[in-house]
């Protein structure tokens, strides 16, 4: 834990230090501590695009990675990542409302709304994705069973798409584009306040996760085994969903829909801790997954780009190699027995 978190703070230090202009690691420490004011345009680029943009890195990392920890251990599915359940498909059915929708109805675009446009951007996102939350936890309760929960989830994502798909169809063309950029992800969208505000929201629902590691270790055993212990395997499923989505509607609604992380990290998180305690893991899960998501900003605006790559273009290089690993191997022990 020491190492991973030693190795976090390097990366956010990378984060600040590195991309189209080199700010030295003893300016940026002065700049941070606010005894740097010589130097007013290094100042605007730590203080408006490097800090921000890695204080929502760290906090959608983490978020995705204690999600898609708890999304595997609920379906026991290795393969089983935050936006299984359709929460990411629900933020991008609100967007795609207010971006797509706009233009037919109001006769404008919506890059011509600027910080009214951003604010109605998060909040149609944050409003999709707790939409289908609700229907899910509602699902959950009345028909239970968590295959049952899996397969509803993913036909309401299919369902989100086919209408975002239809708004496409009839929408302006420019509407259009600025949709696709939204569903690329970034984490350079927020101001430092509203950063700020992100690192908090991300950072309650995370720590209050450590509390149903005990849930989780049993759920992870099967849910009849865990009848047997004394847990009530409804009321934990509906929590362990809560939660999860929680998560994974925050970084939606605030970073657009990022992928293969939350289906990358657990992995690790599981083979470097080496255990099935479910609150060491979703420590590990909480930092592996800030570091993975910084590294993939790092990489993202490596220096001599002209501008940032799109940040799920990033992610699916690291994500993809570990999920190709893990299907590889279980194939392999498959074989073996």
């Amino acid at each position: 834990m020491a190492i991973l978190v030693i190795l976090v703070v390097a990366l956010f230090m990378l984060n600040l230090i590195l991309g189209s202009v080199h700010i030295p690691l003893k300016d940026v420490f002065q700049i941070l501590i606010g005894q740097d004011e010589g130097n007013t345009i290094w100042q605007n680029i730590i203080s408006r695009s490097r800090l921000p943009q890695a204080l929502v890195a760290m906090g959608a990392g983490m978020g995705l990675g204690i999600a898609g920890l708890l999304m595997q251990t609920l379906f026991r599915n290795p393969l089983a990542g935050p936006s299984v359940l359709g929460i990411s498909s629900g933020a991008s059915l609100g967007v795609g409302f207010v971006i797509l929708v706009a233009g037919q109805f109001f006769g404008l675009t919506f890059s011509s709304l600027g910080m009214l446009g951003d604010l109605s951007l998060l909040l149609a996102a944050l409003a999709g994705s707790l939409g289908i939350l609700m229907i899910i936890l509602f699902v959950s309760r009345k028909i239970g069973g968590t295959l049952a929960v899996l397969i509803i989830g993913v036909m309401i994502g299919y369902l989100s798409n086919a209408l975002v798909g239809i708004m496409k169809f009839y929408s302006l063309e420019e509407d259009v584009h600025t949709y696709v950029i939204w569903g690329l992800g970034s984490f350079s969208r927020l101001s430092l306040t509203r950063a700020q505000l992100f690192s908090v929201l991300i950072a309650i629902p995370s720590i209050a996760c450590l509390f149903l590691s005990k849930w989780l270790n049993l759920l992870s055993l099967g849910d009849n085994y865990a009848q047997n212990l004394g847990l009530k395997v409804n009321r934990a499923r509906v929590l362990v969903i809560l939660m999860s989505g929680i998560l994974t509607a925050l970084v939606t609604a605030f970073c657009g829909p990022i992928v293969f992380i939350g289906m990358a990290v657990p992995h690790i998180a599981k083979l470097v801790s080496r255990t099935s305690n479910h609150f060491i893991l979703i420590l590990n899960a909480g930092v592996i997954g800030a570091a993975t998501a910084l590294l993939c900003s790092v990489i993202a605006r490596l220096p001599g780009l002209d501008s940032a790559l799109p940040i799920n273009s990033v992610t699916a290089f690291i994500g993809a190699p570990v999920v190709i690993s893990v299907i590889w191997n279980r194939r392999k022990e498959h074989f073996a027995e």
